[in-house]
């Protein structure tokens, strides 16, 4: 009788390697517990103060919040560059902007690249990608995908479905989530699965469904930083052009102004409308999410499936009297995070520890039972959703944002922020310092870069962003070879 090698004797016994190696994914009796399910859900420029869980004070988002009831909220998940687009190719390669290739929004991401859906394919799972794509080449690494052109419409969408084009009548929010439960209905039962479940809304210009046209017509408060005068900032916050007052236009609040109506009343108005149809896209996007929710519970597949819900990026709603992101500010650094899985997650949990959209590719492959490469930047957070945060886990995390010149003229930069502190260079037709004392002044109203009872944290802080910058491989002389090659392209799209 031949002997056997090892793998053969594995082989025989019916155990990878992979699972000898993870005993978290062993059960009881030493049996391969099945590989999970995974469903991505996240939208576009979704800000965490706009979900009940996060503390809302305006809108209520039941079935989002049911994922953070039945699962972990993240109260500290980033962004490492807060626009569309970067924060796409981010998170699909577990790597920064300037190494995936995709700095903004004008760039088309290279679909050879490594990704993690190509990874889980490897691996022996079923991919899928419907919704919002947003990366102008085509999509890779899925078994199937059906994807919106571009931004993509609110009402009667042109979707592409593996290279064919077709229009349908209704709303997207609505439309994308029929096409995911049809892929779940009809897909493959032999596999586990990683569904890319990617919705437009609530993106710029903010179309509701006609159903949500009554929501939220009573007055909505104004965010405490709503004046904002930018005193202590440098002028990167003067010279954007994303200001509810100024920027947001008629297309953007479905209506002309009345007649006479100027300055802060001007601005008040605009913030009224924006906030209303922002808040019903909200709605759509909850309402689908519970129609998926409501499927996997009659399925039978809640339990063996990983539910994560994120969006790009945040969003200003208001917030320093703005709209849109890209700012290291916290209101569009930060990410909702919400990670539902029955089996591991203990229902309710809530932590602060500090993850990236960096971090998500390694944790889907992680929860895959597959390893991930180690030309990965980012770090699986598994054994954080299993509430065993690692000793060596992050305190602090990196940030580089590049579109400018561009739409909204946020200037160039990138800074460092950690559990107290965040600061902040900006570069390029400047050369301007921001520091703030989060727990001081979690606002940002407060730039102490100057204050001499600081001297010792900054110090410490411009020594702790070049370590991450050698880290992660990027530095000033990169960023002017990008800024070069970027200037030679057109303006990005919105």
């Amino acid at each position: 009788m031949q002997k056997l090698d090892r793998r053969d004797f594995l082989k025989a016994m019916g155990l990878g390697a992979a699972g000898l190696a993870l005993p978290g994914l062993v059960g009881s009796r030493g049996q391969a517990e099945a590989r999970p399910n995974i469903i991505f859900i996240m939208t576009d420029d979704h800000a965490s103060h706009a979900l009940s869980c996060y503390g809302s004070r305006i809108n209520e988002t039941p079935n989002l919040d049911r994922i953070a009831m039945e699962g972990m909220r993240f109260n500290n998940c980033f962004c490492t560059n807060s626009i569309c687009a970067p924060s796409r190719a981010v998170i699909l390669t577990g790597k920064y902007s300037h190494l995936n290739g995709v700095t903004d929004n004008k760039l088309e991401f290279d679909g050879t690249q490594q990704t993690f859906p190509k990874l889980l394919q490897q691996a022996g799972y079923e991919t899928a990608m419907i919704g919002k794509w947003h990366l102008k080449s085509e999509p890779t690494g899925f078994d199937y995908w059906n994807v919106l052109p571009g931004q993509g419409l609110y009402h009667n969408p042109v979707m592409i479905e593996m290279g064919e084009r077709k229009t349908y009548e209704g709303y997207v929010s609505d439309i994308i989530t029929d096409h995911c439960l049809t892929w779940l209905k009809r897909r493959e039962g032999d596999k586990p699965f990683c569904l890319m479940y990617h919705h437009k809304a609530p993106h710029r210009n903010w179309q509701p469904a006609e159903r949500y046209m009554d929501l939220y017509e009573d007055d909505i408060p104004l965010p405490e930083t709503f004046d904002d005068d930018y005193g202590t900032r440098s002028a990167a916050a003067r010279e954007q052009e994303m200001t509810i007052e100024r920027h947001l236009v008629p297309s953007d609040v479905k209506e002309e102004p009345p007649e006479g109506l100027s300055g802060r009343e001007l601005k008040r108005w605009k913030y009224q409308r924006y906030m209303e149809d922002y808040l019903r896209c909200v709605q759509s996007v909850d309402d689908n999410v519970g129609r998926l929710l409501d499927y996997l519970d009659e399925s039978g597949l809640a339990e063996s499936t990983v539910v994560i819900y994120t969006s790009d990026q945040g969003f200003y709603l208001g917030d320093h009297g703005w709209f849109d992101k890209r700012f290291m500010y916290e209101e569009s650094l930060r990410m909702p995070l919400l990670v539902r899985y029955p089996k591991k997650i203990k229902a309710g949990s809530v932590n602060d520890d500090m993850v990236l959209n960096l971090d998500f590719g390694p944790t889907f492959l992680d929860l895959a039972d597959s390893a991930a490469p180690t030309d990965m930047q980012g770090r699986s957070f598994r054994r954080v959703l299993l509430g065993d945060t690692p000793k060596d886990w992050r305190t602090s995390m990196y940030y580089h944002y590049y579109e400018y010149p561009g739409w909204h003229m946020v200037k160039r930069h990138y800074g460092v922020r950690t559990r107290r502190y965040k600061l902040i260079h900006f570069y390029y037709d400047i050369d301007a310092w921001e520091l703030y004392d989060l727990q001081e002044d979690p606002h940002e109203l407060n730039n102490v870069y100057d204050d001499p009872a600081y001297t010792d944290v900054l110090q410490n802080l411009k020594v702790e962003l070049e370590r991450l910058q050698e880290q992660y491989g990027d530095s000033d002389d990169l960023a002017k070879n990008l800024l070069e090659e970027h200037l030679e392209g057109d303006m990005p799209p919105r």
